[in-house]
């Protein structure tokens, strides 16, 4: 104890520590391993080290030790690295159960004490969380969670100058980029057929390639993996120099087999460059389509969207290509109608409250809100009554009204229930429009709501934002009604003060645009303006902070002006 109390702490990158101050008690010397074992933590001096905080109960934790074993099983010969893990885990049985997964070393889960003086000492605000010390015991950075997901055993010694230097060669790849230098690896330089067989890299070069992240357990790969399959066929046998590579994501070899839906090639399952690949290109979506020109130079970051839309018409997706296609839509934009965007073959129709078939003609001339919800979608069913509001407001003014409700329900019972709270038509359940739909408008997330004008033009996407500010006086929803609207709002506005104090509130609050808000004075709902503190989220309806406005004027004109040089604000007056 004597020796530890004679060592300095200190805390954080760069701060040094003494390894047996920092593992070791007065009475536990030692650290130990899965199965028991003991060793003397003396033994550790001289070795580079990472301190790991991490639980079962904790989701990211589990996805990363994985990760962190790959590394630590590369690193582990080398014999001058070692981890110790110290727990988060409430019980030792939880403890025990993680800790058996792990072959690395461990701070006993006993020592409660020793784990929170670690826990506080590093600052640790969050896991999992990986500080990594150099030999002298030096923190050479607290960010080891995010190094080793982004740079692996290749980020060894883990130095801020040895990180420096991958980003370095990163930048320099990025600026000599080539087919080779994003697929070829130091241990690897082919990719696979579908039947195992290796693809030398350097066949691929001079061809365009798409890069194709997927994974089988995601159902948008899973929808998008047979347009794309089609597209790729159908480039071949134009004898197009084009080739897919998947770069796969997942965790199971059957998933990873399933992926090939067409006699493309793949990096091999589990392949460590499919991690960092996904890193280098950012990769924010699945599924994602990259497209490396015959340069090896990147065209684009992302054309699935284009291949949907598209299909192979999106070949060779070139800047010019896509200008192209930016005037196709244009030009169908121009042409749109009604029974453009809600026919498709067959299936020319919509339902009404009792099933019946209500002819998309018969809809023609109207201003038609398309309505895409869920009863699962907590966001839909809190917004579906104020659409009940507004639309039956708007249809007791003018007949020329309709909404269409397209479902994102699970099954027939769940849009049955919802539907049934709805006084306007419906696309069926299951309805193959339905996708087209969701492609054409490009829904992301729901509720969303479009509206088509009496032409068959799209008026705006931004229906449900002007139905929250405005309710039925956004009604036709036409760019003319908004400026109406906008000057209306603008002469509400006409001689209230920009800002101003009040009672309720320390800060000054600023006159401000707001869609909806609950007047923190009244507890009312409020829309359009407020006086608002933005710092403290604080919003008074106009009436609220205005009639008080009034009332302090009127006192400060009964008390009169301050004295000459002085300045009197609040309850105080002090000399100019």
């Amino acid at each position: 104890m004597a020796e530890a109390e004679n060592n300095v702490v200190e805390t954080i990158t760069g701060d040094c520590h003494d390894i047996k101050s920092l593992l070791s008690t007065s009475d536990r010397d030692f650290v130990v391993r899965n199965n028991g074992d003991q060793l003397k933590i003396e033994s550790l001096k001289g070795k580079k080290l990472g301190l790991y905080f991490s639980a079962s109960w904790c989701g990211p934790c589990r996805r990363f030790t994985p990760k962190l074993v790959e590394v630590y099983s590369e690193l582990s010969p080398k014999g001058d690295f070692e981890i110790i893990f110290v727990s988060g885990d409430e019980d030792e049985e939880s403890f025990n159960g993680y800790f058996s997964k792990m072959p690395w070393l461990a701070i006993p889960f006993s020592d409660s004490e020793t784990r929170s003086r670690l826990d506080e000492l590093f600052k640790v605000m969050g896991i999992p969380h990986l500080v990594l010390l150099d030999e002298t015991g030096k923190v050479s950075t607290d960010e080891g969670v995010g190094i080793i997901q982004e740079y692996g055993e290749d980020g060894y010694p883990f130095t801020p100058e040895k990180i420096q230097e991958l980003k370095d060669l990163e930048e320099k790849a990025r600026l000599e980029q080539s087919i080779k230098t994003i697929l070829v690896s130091r241990s690897r330089d082919f990719v696979v057929t579908s039947d195992g067989n290796k693809v030398p890299v350097s066949e691929l070069e001079g061809k365009t390639i798409g890069l194709y992240f997927s994974m089988s357990s995601y159902k948008a790969s899973v929808d998008f993996t047979p347009k794309l399959a089609e597209v790729y066929k159908k480039l071949k046998e134009k004898g197009e120099n084009f080739e897919i590579v998947v770069i796969s994501l997942d965790d199971e070899e059957e998933s990873f087999k399933e992926s090939f839906m067409a006699p493309w090639l793949a990096l091999p399952f589990k392949d460590k460059s499919c991690a960092k690949l996904a890193s280098y290109f950012e990769l924010s979506t699945l599924p994602t389509v990259v497209i490396i020109g015959s340069d090896g130079k990147t065209l684009h970051s992302n054309v699935v969207e284009a291949i949907e839309e598209h299909g192979i018409q999106a070949y060779p997706f070139t800047p010019v290509k896509f200008a192209e296609l930016a005037e196709l839509e244009k030009a169908k934009e121009a042409a749109q109608t009604l029974e453009s965007i809600l026919i498709s073959g067959d299936l020319d129709f919509v339902i009404g409250k009792d099933g019946a078939k209500v002819q998309v003609t018969d809809l023609v001339g109207k201003t038609v809100l398309l309505y895409f919800s869920a009863h699962w979608c907590p966001p839909c069913r809190s917004f579906t009554p104020k659409l009940v509001e507004v639309y039956k407001k708007i249809k007791a003014k003018d007949e020329a009204f309709e909404v269409v409700f397209i479902s994102s329900d699970r099954d027939q019972a769940s849009f049955e229930e919802y539907y049934s709270g709805m006084p306007w038509l419906a696309l069926p359940f299951g309805d193959a429009r339905k996708p087209l739909l969701s492609r054409k408008f490009k829904v992301q997330g729901i509720p969303m709501l479009i509206a088509i004008g009496p032409s068959g033009k799209t008026l705006t996407k931004e229906t449900r934002n002007l139905i929250m500010a405005n309710g039925a006086d956004a009604y036709p929803f036409t760019e003319e009604r908004l400026k109406e609207i906008e000057a209306e709002y603008e002469e509400m506005a006409k001689g209230w003060p920009e800002k101003l104090k009040h009672k309720l509130h320390e800060h000054e609050l600023v006159l401000s645009r707001r869609s909806s808000y609950c007047c923190d004075g009244c507890d009312e709902g409020g829309q359009v303006w407020s006086f608002y503190c933005q710092e403290c989220d604080f919003d008074l309806h106009p009436k609220c902070a205005l009639e008080e406005d009034k009332e302090t004027k009127a006192d400060e004109k009964k008390e009169g002006n301050p004295k000459e040089g002085w300045v009197c604000d609040g309850e105080v007056c002090t000399r100019g």
